[in-house]
């Protein structure tokens, strides 16, 4: 059995192939943009659902994603060598 291999970047090219290339979408957490765009997320099919989670263009996401000072730290594959579309955001400072 292999290990999950998982990669940190901030590069918006790679995380856009990344996403899309697993059929998602750019997404946040509706009710959580009081202040800014929200709680960002990739909606994958057969994610959390259209209801708690409102679509929003790359531009946007990416200017949050960069006034966040964050990285996105993704998954390759899971331990079993599946395709996986896990991933988080993290602080750049914590992403070593």
């Amino acid at each position: 059995m292999a290990d999950s291999e998982t990669r940190t970047t901030t590069d918006h090219e790679e995380i856009r192939r990344w996403a899309e290339g697993h059929g998602g979408t750019p997404a946040r957490v509706r009710g959580t943009e009081a202040d800014s765009t929200g709680v960002l997320r990739i909606d994958f099919p057969g994610g959390a659902g259209d209801e708690s989670l409102e679509h929003i263009d790359w531009e946007d996401w990416f200017a949050t994603f960069e006034s966040r000072d964050l990285a996105f730290l993704y998954q390759t594959q899971k331990a079993s060598g599946e395709d996986s579309t896990f991933f988080k955001l993290v602080n750049r400072s914590e992403a070593g």
